[in-house]
């Protein structure tokens, strides 16, 4: 069991089945408080929970009602005062700075954020006690049980077949491509992240070995409490720990590469797939630490393909990230964050980021709520090229049009507003969109063949692709449609 979990709340004890009526009258066991506090935290929705790892409490339904209400739809995040009404279309300052909480375009939650950091005192001790509880109840029952079905057939014989006790249970071989040797390969090249502010803050996600020289790729909200002079650790499943900085870290990508200090000569990266090539049904499994329970795997299915997602942690100073996401149903939930999405061959295809959930509670919420089956996965060939721009110069790139454009709710497409940020131009001078003819109140509805319905749907588009692409850009302009060829710019660093 691990102790990531400390500081969460505990969930009660699994209720006991009743005991068949003829059976001994047993003694109620008295159930063990939980002894753990409320996260603090804040991870995902994020797609939210903050952990971890990811960053909810989800609304139950009035008692023996069904079938339960309807999820509410969550807005997108606030990134915090001063917002205005546009960003830059992958422009300089400003590319997330119009969120609000009208922005509901996209059912997409904050991120699952890191779990709550470890915390000194009680905790850990309510999660053993929760634990220990459930198996004393089970054991009753359990026993229970066995002492009737023996006193009935006290007078029938004994119909008792010995299990085999062959040794060779222990040397049981899973068949190559079978769920059980996929994630007994890949088990070994994750690690379970802690980061930890200087003022004792943090959480925990996930991450994955990229390569043998140490570097572990996973979200930039996973390891933001550790900048600025905090702790990072990352945890192989083996329980050898080791200390780690951060190389890079890409808010709008929601990237960042950590490297351990003096790491193991014997590290194994795992396999890169080509998310390109994923098809709506293909088998996912995926590895985290949800909720801290390191280790944890789970299986499911892409979903959906190119999925717009706009999430942020939900703090007043934080930005969004913008992805065009793989949507799996594997369970992914607070503590998942930064973890691998395989295909059945054990190849990466994704980094869990965000999931969605029926809370509608963001970072800084009393609970937190899991998964419902709508989980999102940054895709492998965007996190791979990000991942080496951060390891050879620390700083992100991100590919930009030139122009302002609406953040708010719409589903005409993308308009370019009539400013930029903070009073600039809107369309930059020189930059690509000028170039192209676009200019303000210009509606973009296209990006090559994907339709974009608005400003964070082009913005993730945007990023998928690198600077110097090509791209044919569609737009409407006083009820007439244009289409124009576009040569991507390019923008270095968050700021």
């Amino acid at each position: 069991m691990s102790t990531e979990n400390e500081g969460n709340p505990v969930p009660p004890a699994p209720s006991a089945p009743p005991v068949p009526p003829t059976s001994p009258a047993a003694s109620p066991h008295a159930a063990a408080s939980d002894g753990g506090e409320a996260p603090t935290a804040p991870i995902p929705s994020a797609p939210q929970s903050a952990p971890a790892g990811d960053p909810y409490a989800a609304p139950r339904a009035p008692e023996g009602s069904w079938p339960p209400p309807p999820p509410a739809t969550p807005s997108y995040a606030d990134p915090g005062a001063g917002a205005g009404t546009g960003a830059a279309a992958g422009v300089g300052a400003g590319w997330g700075s119009s969120y609000d909480q009208q922005h509901q375009q996209y059912p997409h939650q904050p991120f699952q954020q890191p779990q709550a950091a470890p915390k000194k005192g009680g905790g850990r001790g309510g999660l053993i006690a929760a634990v220990l509880v459930a198996a004393l109840v089970a054991g009753g029952i359990g026993g229970g049980l066995g002492y009737t079905l023996a006193k009935n057939n006290d007078d029938v014989g004994s119909t008792t077949v010995s299990a085999s006790t062959d040794g060779g249970a222990t040397q049981v071989k899973r068949a190559a491509g079978t769920i059980a040797a996929v994630a007994n390969k890949a088990l070994p090249s994750t690690v379970t992240i802690e980061a930890e502010s200087t003022s004792g803050e943090g959480g925990t996600g996930t991450g994955f070995v990229f390569d043998t020289q140490g570097h572990i790729v996973t979200n930039n909200h996973v390891v933001a409490d550790a900048l600025d002079g905090g702790k990072l650790t990352a945890t192989f499943p083996d329980g050898k720990k080791y200390d780690a900085e951060v190389v890079g870290h890409a808010q709008g990508y929601d990237v960042a590469v950590i490297k351990l200090k003096n790491p193991p000569s014997d590290l194994k990266p795992l396999a890169l797939g080509n998310s390109d090539n994923v098809a709506v049904g293909d088998e996912t499994i995926a590895i985290g630490a949800p909720f801290g329970l390191s280790n944890t795997v789970t299986t499911g299915i892409i979903s959906a393909k190119n999925r717009p997602v706009a999430s942020s942690d939900g703090s007043s100073t934080s930005k969004a990230s913008y992805m065009s996401a793989l949507q799996t149903d594997a369970s992914i939930n607070p503590g998942n964050s930064g973890g691998p999405l395989l295909n059945a061959s054990g190849a990466v295809i994704g980094i869990n980021s965000a999931i969605q959930s029926s809370s509608s509670g963001g970072l800084g919420s009393t609970g937190q709520s899991g998964s419902i089956g709508l989980g999102f996965a940054i895709p492998i060939n965007q996190a791979k090229y990000v991942a080496q721009q951060l390891i050879r110069t620390g700083k992100p790139v991100y590919a930009k049009i030139g122009a302002s454009v609406s953040l708010e709710d719409s589903s005409a497409g993308a308009q370019i507003t009539d400013s930029g940020s903070g009073g600039a131009a809107a369309v930059e001078s020189g930059g690509p969109a000028d170039k192209a003819g676009l200019k303000p109140g210009d509606v973009i509805t296209k990006l090559d063949d994907s339709v974009i319905d608005s400003g964070p749907t082009l913005i993730g588009e945007i990023w998928t692709h690198k600077p110097g692409d090509k791209v044919q850009v569609t737009y409407k302009r006083g009820g007439s449609e244009h289409t124009v060829e576009m040569t991507l710019g390019s923008r270095v660093g968050d700021n």
